[in-house]
């Protein structure tokens, strides 16, 4: 099963102080509006920083993308990851809406309560 690009979206309490020290840990700041979200990047590692957007730190998945933000040639879509995951017998938080097509997004939650987003942007 092949999620694409990984990061870790973390529920920050002020989005600059956040940056300033992620990016003394050798971060930079690699997409966002600055206002309310950060994502930033160190090698191949992501980290989403969000003010103000969610309660929890949430595991990030994006179907069809590499590290990079760049898209992938051949990807599975998120509407057949959620099947795969269906009959498997996992629970979903909140299912894609299989009747559509391009970018949709599903959220489950892992055993110790980790919140995990598949979100497809294309």
């Amino acid at each position: 099963m092949q999620l694409g690009a990984f990061s870790v979206s973390l529920a920050v309490k002020d989005l600059q102080i956040s940056k300033a020290f992620y990016e003394k840990l050798g971060f930079t700041k690699f997409a966002g509006d600055g206002e309310h979200y950060l994502i930033m990047k160190n090698g191949e590692t992501l980290i989403g920083l969000f003010q103000g957007m969610f309660e929890d730190n949430i595991l990030t998945f994006n179907p069809g993308w590499d590290q990079s933000a760049n898209n992938l040639e051949s990807f599975t879509d998120v509407r057949e990851l959620q099947k795969q995951l269906k009959d498997q017998g996992i629970e979903f938080n909140r299912q894609a809406d299989e009747t559509t097509q391009g970018p949709e997004n599903f959220v489950i939650t892992d055993p110790d309560g980790n919140v995990i987003l598949v979100d497809q942007h294309r």
